[in-house]
């Protein structure tokens, strides 16, 4: 039986800065969850420059990060964009801030 292969993610606190490294797949969400659940107070921006490659399962990691730390008085600041960010925000109508983008219904003539 083949067993799963450890996430190489990471995270770490520089002041009001979480920098996250690695790979944030499904395994890594795993694995950082419960440590970042609980480190937000105080993060104002979200440092992905050393994230190499993100999957669906990190895309909704960061988009809870994110929707966490928009209570808030200013929005959260996300820095760089890992390999696979741009096209699932794309495909999950996300805005690179990571919020719903919401389409308009056509108009009725």
């Amino acid at each position: 039986m083949a067993r799963p292969v450890a996430s190489n993610a990471a995270s770490r606190r520089e002041g009001d800065v979480l920098v996250l490294t690695g790979t944030l797949d499904r395994a890594a969400v795993t694995a950082l969850w419960p440590q970042l659940a609980t480190a937000l107070a105080g993060v104002r921006t979200l440092d992905l420059r050393a994230v190499e490659q993100i999957d669906s399962a990190g895309l909704a990691l960061l988009a809870e990060l994110v929707a966490r730390l928009r209570t808030s008085a200013a929005p959260p600041v996300l820095l760089g964009s890992p390999l696979g960010l741009a096209e699932l925000t794309a495909a999950y109508r996300l805005t690179p801030q990571l919020d719903f983008q919401a389409s308009l219904p056509p108009a009725v003539n």
